[in-house]
């Protein structure tokens, strides 16, 4: 139940010695001062290392063909052998729990020689030939024109989606570019769009915008693969991990094509949703050691509030003698200690939080001015929980300050509080 009088008497002891009182509250502010600034920051960290994932789908993995290193059959070590667009559908069929197999191919690239023409303007790009699905797979903006459809699969068709930094290198300042022809190892492919990536996935940014999408069964034709397969990005459903179906989609094609069994070098893949984890796991340990941190300094502050109130104690000695003498119980007494400990913690410690939120918005609105596409650290925050676990553990920390001097407040026995000079 309030009570004015109770308040006035605590808000009267704390402003009795402000300075004190300053420098007491001082070490629970900079504990949950630090605590919301090492998680923001952890936050921050966070929001940049995922930007790069760009909204992939992290649940994939990417396989290739290697060399087996174990005879089977009588088919020697070290052969090589490729993927084939069969191979695919036998994935799908006899793997359940996938929702992409998108097979792949590619040419040209970063550091090769220049594979691209258009009039006198050339250059060398990553060339992909794919299926529509991989735009799930790999997400991207497209800001004009369309991304390939399955007519372009079934027609073969020769066209093209180039990203923004090929514009930019192929064509001039406000040149239309749709309708427009490239011409890719000497085939002319036609662009139908442009594209802008969401994200590098932990690569070069500018080279991610310097890649060329064209159907696959177009890229087969036209140069030649037959019905090769380079490489496979492969995504499983949201009921299950990629991680945990791998070995079937590795056993097929071990069986497809004559290789042994325990061989675990045939198959290279990335696991993505297995890297995607461990970054997650290292973000919890960050958040962690930032509650570690930032508790064991709050701890220090409330050491510091604890020794204030056992001085505030000896102090009112002869004030606590009379109210036990006039009838106060021991509760009572313990109460308005611990209410005056929770009070000067909670003070405190709302101050430390504002404070932090004014640094996160200082620091916000300069990122907010930087090219956040190329940043590792982005809008560092804290959300409402961490505020309401902030709340309680100061609670908690103004009831562990206020314990020990409120139990020594009651068991000074009223007789010898009033003598007590």
């Amino acid at each position: 139940m309030f009570s004015r009088d109770k308040w006035n008497e605590i808000i009267e002891s704390l402003s009795s010695n402000w300075f004190r009182t300053i420098l007491t509250a001082f070490g629970v502010f900079w504990g949950i001062f630090i605590l919301v600034i090492l998680l923001a920051a952890g936050k921050g960290l966070e929001n940049g290392v995922k930007q790069g994932f760009g909204g992939m789908a992290t649940n994939s993995m990417f396989m290739w063909a290697q060399t087996p290193s174990k005879p089977y059959k009588g088919l020697p070590k070290g052969r090589r052998y490729n993927f084939k667009i069969d191979d695919v559908t036998a994935i799908k069929d006899n793997v359940r729990g996938l929702k992409f197999v998108s097979p792949r191919n590619q040419l040209g690239g970063f550091g090769g020689s220049n594979n691209v023409i258009r009039g006198l303007k050339s250059g060398a790009f990553n060339v992909y030939g794919d299926y529509p699905e991989i735009i799930q797979q790999q997400p991207m903006d497209i800001t004009s024109g369309r991304f390939l459809n399955y007519n372009d699969i079934d027609d073969k068709r020769k066209v093209a989606i180039i990203g923004e930094a090929v514009k930019t290198t192929m064509y001039d300042s406000g040149e239309e570019v749709l309708g427009t022809y490239l011409k890719i190892n000497g085939v002319n492919f036609q662009v139908i769009g442009t594209y802008k990536k969401k994200g590098n996935g932990g690569g070069n940014a500018e080279e991610a915008q310097k890649e060329i999408y064209v159907p696959f069964t177009a890229f087969s034709q036209a140069f030649n693969q037959g019905d090769l397969v380079g490489w496979m990005a492969i995504t499983a459903d949201s009921q299950h991990s990629i991680t945990a179906l791998k070995s079937d989609v590795f056993d097929v094609i071990k069986k497809r094509h004559n290789i042994h069994p325990e061989d675990t070098r045939a198959i290279g893949n990335f696991d993505l949703f297995q890297e995607f984890n461990k970054i997650n796991g290292l973000f919890i340990a960050l958040k962690g050691i930032a509650y570690f941190v930032g508790i064991l300094i709050l701890l220090s502050g409330v050491i510091g509030i604890s020794n204030i109130m056992l001085i505030v104690v000896k102090e009112r000695t002869n004030e606590i003698g009379v109210r036990r003498a006039l009838g106060a119980t021991p509760w009572s007494i313990r109460g308005q200690i611990l209410l005056e400990a929770i009070f000067l913690t909670l003070i405190s410690g709302m101050t430390g939080i504002i404070a932090a939120t004014g640094v996160l918005a200082i620091v916000n609105s300069f990122l907010d001015k930087s090219n956040a596409s190329e940043m590792m650290f982005i809008n560092p925050s804290v959300d409402l929980g961490v505020v309401i676990i902030a709340l309680i553990i100061l609670i908690i920390s103004g009831l562990l300050a206020g314990f020990i001097p409120a139990q020594n407040a009651i068991k000074i026995k009223p007789v010898d509080a009033l003598r007590t000079e």
